[in-house]
């Protein structure tokens, strides 16, 4: 059995070895070198030389935290590591341990022994090693068995054994929250400390622990003022400064005592971390003190006049916290931010751009966004895309509270929309919809940018801009009532080019289309009627003049019927068919009469154009397409019998048809004039569900029911063969081209029959694959822009963030913005804290108020007279004066009845007058209370078992701050 171990140890590569041939490798053999080398390491980790062993194991770990190669089958060869008495396997081992252990790894109890027999180790780097691994894998059985021998190394001599152990409590807190009782006394009284890398890792822990639940850290506060004030390491004194930027909005009292020291540490500091920590705490808990926020001020305007980048950034950063309730200091920095705009570093240009969008207000909204459009088209894409966001979250903030003028707006959006580098076309989809439902006196502009996105044909190739021209199309198909040529529209949303687009895409241009045919179509029956009615306006005029004047008025009657009838007899030329006028009742008698032979070929025009378009798309392989098609196409051949050349057909058939033409068209018309609002992003959570209805959590049971089906490669679902697929720019030229191509009868029967049984799973979504454009790119939008003097534009306009919060007074009032009544944001649903945070929180906070004082004292060294002391002292400090938190468990007995008096002093007369007539009454009180509590204990024992499982429920309590403050 030697032989072969001894053989793997000569002939083992290392790990140095392994590492040179990763490197050696090319993308395309790595893989395979890798896998050589893996099998290499399950047939030497079974070795039972633990050289051998480890030497694998090392390998392993590498491999794992490089290439992320799963090493949880070697889970049990690295407990056999650590418990090899040689330092260096033990070292491999505990790596390997705390790099792949889980909660959910099954031998992770076999390791408590072995971390409990290292944790009581003469050697401190076993001792290290032990630590280190159950901070990083603790489990809550693991914390709980070795809670004990982590409160005896906080004790340790060595320093190096005792700050690790103290920081292994933050793991034991966290897992074991009954660990508090134990060891919460013992890192309290390690505060007081004089060694510096004890007291840092204390203030360490406190800092993370206070960054949870930081009211319950408030009786400490004494001990953290006295460390800020003595303490010299910097970085102990920004760990106090982070538990002191908690627990100041807690207190009130503590910010008043608090501000003078840090504005001290602000002065005379020459390192710049704890200058920015200063800063951060003030312009965060101490805002109201005037001088500190000045002194705050002075001292980011060195950090913003830096030449170092990472200095010059956390100016900014700290200027960007103090924005929201303090822009006079902005507006002080503006030059050096506006200039930061054009700096090398991104960072640098995103922070600056948020304090310029902070400047921002309705007064100077307009200049600002067309001063940084000017600097997104001179910059590189990313941060291009960076700036044209934050000016849509800007406008849009809390409905569009900041914009007035909603035409300028809108425009500003498809002049967005046609920068190069845009890649924001679904934001600006949302917001041109949703400005579109609010606010309606913006609807004819909204027409007018949605028809010069249409038509620009270099558009349709951008697949960033595809869900923008959506809402340009839906725009224009909902509100076409606004637009001065329907059929320009109609062209535009029907132009070959619109192959490029994915089908969800294409079936909104195919809908639009569809309105605006009933449109026209609807406006053609209104000219129909009101010519009627004219016409039988005149002839009852007529017969009046003839029933007043028979014997005069024959030969005039005659001329004016002739007259009347002219205009349609004589009348052969027709206006321009591209211009449509769309208003209703515009009327002397022949220029109506024009304009109804113009709309009658319009009409036809149009509806040929449809056919044209849509036919061959009712062959399409995308059963949206298909079906959108055949409505429109059963429609046109619905109507085009009203508009055929009525010499042809009968009168009787010509009645009836121009009846059930013009019904049809007016339902339809009706349905689409409906009034369309925002919907609040909750109103799906009003709607309740039905009892009778089961909802699944979880689609698990799919890969029962598709398992032996393999579904078809598009996007969406489609009626050919899986083998086949059709590009989400589908054009008639491929459509034919497909023809001859016939897919697989039995396989499409196989899917429309599973379709049939299983058709609740079968969801639509969106194609990706876009043809090639070969149109030019879009249509530059610098020619009209002044692209000179941006800094100096922008240092103008945040000089006008001073003015009041009173809107202005413009000459254009605001329109209307619908808002709804229960809300446009989504709810903020806040996160219940867990339920170890509340355990560990009710633990502390009875470690501080004194009830767990014997359960603590007793797991501590009564021999220690220093300790004593300082438990005295700690004592003394924390000791709450309420009498909320007196009852919790102190006994009153205990007190001295003088001391008593003098905390409840200045709490008013009545209050002074009963602490006197119960201070002789204090035992009989005491007896009678312990009397009650024994019966209640007797009628409740039965109960202990349930109230033991369920979760502690600590009420929430203040402590109050001693005196000093």
């Amino acid at each position: 059995m030697a032989s072969p171990s001894l053989m793997d140890t000569l002939f083992q590569r290392s790990l140095d070895d392994i590492i040179k041939g990763v490197r050696q490798q090319q993308s395309s053999t790595e893989s395979i070198f890798i896998s050589k080398v893996i099998e290499e390491i399950r047939r030497e980790i079974k070795s039972t030389d633990l050289q051998t062993k480890s030497t694998a194991l090392q390998k392993l770990t590498y491999l794992n935290s490089i290439h992320f190669i799963d090493m949880s089958w070697a889970s049990f060869h690295a407990i056999e590591c650590i418990s090899s008495p040689t330092f260096s396997h033990k070292k491999i081992g505990y790596l390997a341990i705390s790099q792949s252990f889980n909660e959910s790894t099954p031998v992770i109890l076999l390791i408590s022994n072995q971390l409990r027999k290292d944790l009581k180790s003469s050697n401190e780097f076993e001792v290290s090693l032990a630590l280190d691994c159950l901070s990083r894998i603790g489990t809550v059985d693991l914390c709980r068995d070795l809670t004990s021998e982590v409160f005896t190394l906080m004790s340790s001599s060595k320093v190096f054994v005792r700050k690790k152990g103290i920081g292994v409590v933050l793991r034991l807190f966290e897992k074991y929250p009954d660990a508090v009782r134990v060891c919460f006394k013992k890192l309290v009284e390690s505060l007081e400390g004089s060694d510096s890398q004890i007291v840092s890792a204390v203030v360490g822990v406190f800092c993370e622990l206070a960054s949870k639940d930081s009211r319950s850290y408030l009786p400490l506060a004494p001990e953290f003022y006295r460390i800020l004030v003595d303490s010299k390491n910097n970085w102990v004194l920004i760990k106090v400064l982070k538990i002191f930027a908690k627990l100041a909005p807690l207190e009130p009292r503590l910010a008043k005592r608090m501000v003078e020291p840090i504005c001290d540490h602000m002065r005379k500091t020459g390192a710049k971390s704890l200058v920015f920590e200063c800063i951060k705490t003030v312009v965060t808990s101490f805002t109201e003190y005037e001088s500190a926020m000045k002194l705050a001020a002075a001292k980011i305007r060195e950090f913003l006049m830096e030449d170092d980048p990472n200095l010059k950034y956390l100016g900014l950063h700290a200027v960007s916290i103090m924005a929201p309730k303090h822009l006079w200091a902005v507006l002080e920095n503006k030059d050096v931010v506006i200039q930061s705009l054009s700096d090398e570093d991104p960072n640098i240009k995103l922070e600056s751009l948020r304090l310029v969008m902070a400047m921002a207000s309705e007064s100077n909204l307009v200049e600002t966004c067309r001063v940084l459009v000017n600097y997104a088209l001179k910059s590189d894409p990313e941060f291009c895309n960076e700036i044209l966001g934050s000016i849509l979250s800007t406008c849009c903030r809390n409905v569009y509270d900041v914009i007035i003028d909603f035409d300028w707006y809108v425009s500003l959006l498809g002049e967005m929309s046609r920068i190069p580098n845009c890649s924001k076309g679904e934001e600006i989809e949302n917001q041109l919809i949703d400005i579109g439902m609010r606010v309606k006196d913006v609807r004819p502009e909204l027409v007018r940018v949605g028809r010069d996105l249409l038509i620009d044909p270099a558009l349709l190739g951008n697949p960033f801009l595809h869900r923008l021209l959506s809402a340009a199309a839906w725009v224009c198909g909902e509100y076409v009532e606004f637009s001065r040529n329907p059929v320009e529209l109609m062209e535009a949303l029907l132009q070959p080019r619109t192959s490029l687009l994915p089908s969800s895409i294409r079936t909104v241009y195919m809908q639009s289309a569809f309105k605006v045919l009933i449109f026209c179509i609807h406006s053609y029956f209104l000219q129909k009627e009101e010519m009627t009615s004219e016409v039988s306006d005149l002839a009852s005029k007529r017969e009046c003049s003839e029933s007043s004047d028979l014997a005069t008025g024959k030969a005039l009657v005659q001329s004016d019927q002739d007259e009347g009838f002219n205009p349609r007899e004589s009348n052969q030329s027709y206006e321009d068919p591209c211009v449509v006028d769309t208003g209703v009742g515009q009327t002397s008698t022949p220029a109506f009469m024009e304009e109804k032979s113009f709309m009658h070929e319009s009409i036809v025009n149009l509806l040929n154009l449809m056919e044209l378009a849509l036919g061959p798309l009712s062959g399409s392989l995308d059963v949206e397409i298909q079906e959108r098609a055949w409505n429109v196409l059963g429609f046109i051949e619905l109507v085009r019998q009203e508009f055929s050349n009525p010499l042809i057909r009968k009168e009787a058939n010509l009645e009836r048809e121009k009846v059930i033409a013009s019904r049809v068209v007016e339902w339809v018309h009706d349905a689409f004039s409906e009034e369309l609002g925002p919907v609040s992003v909750t109103a799906q959570d009003r709607v309740l569900i039905p009892d009778e209805l089961v909802l699944k959590e979880n689609l698990t049971d799919l890969d029962a029911i598709c398992g032996g089906v393999e579904l078809p490669s598009p996007g969406s679902f489609s009626l050919t063969s899986p083998y086949y697929g059709e590009s989400a720019g589908f054009s008639v030229s491929n459509l034919q081209g497909e023809e001859d191509s016939e897919p697989s009868t039995e396989s499409t029967s196989l899917l429309t029959e599973h379709q049939k049984r299983h058709g609740l799973y079968y969801l639509p979504s969106e194609k990706n694959k876009i043809l090639a454009n070969d149109y030019p790119p879009a249509n530059d939008p610098s020619s009209g822009i002044n692209t000179n003097d941006d800094t100096e534009d922008l240092v103008k306009l945040a000089d006008q963030s001073l003015v009041s919060k009173r809107k202005p007074n413009h000459a254009k009032p605001r329109p209307m913005v619908v808002k709804l009544e229960g809300g446009d944001a989504a709810p903020v649903v806040s996160k219940k804290p867990e339920l170890k945070d509340d355990l560990l929180s009710g633990a502390i906070r009875d470690v501080l108020l004194g009830n767990e004082a014997k359960a603590a004292s007793s797991q501590s060294n009564p021999s220690d007279k220093s300790s004593s002391k300082r438990k005295g002292k700690a004592k003394h400090v924390i000791l709450p004066d309420s009498k909320e938190n007196l009852a919790v468990g102190e006994q009153p007995n205990h007190e001295n009845p003088s001391s008593r008096r003098s905390q409840h002093r200045g709490h008013g007369k009545e209050k002074s007058k009963k602490s006197r007539g119960k201070k002789n009454g204090d035992g009989r009180e005491d007896d009678g209370e312990k009397e009650r509590e024994k019966i209640r204990d007797h009628h409740g024992r039965h109960k202990s078992r349930q109230r033991a499982d369920a979760p502690i429920n600590v009420v929430a309590q203040t402590p109050d701050i001693p005196d000093y403050l």
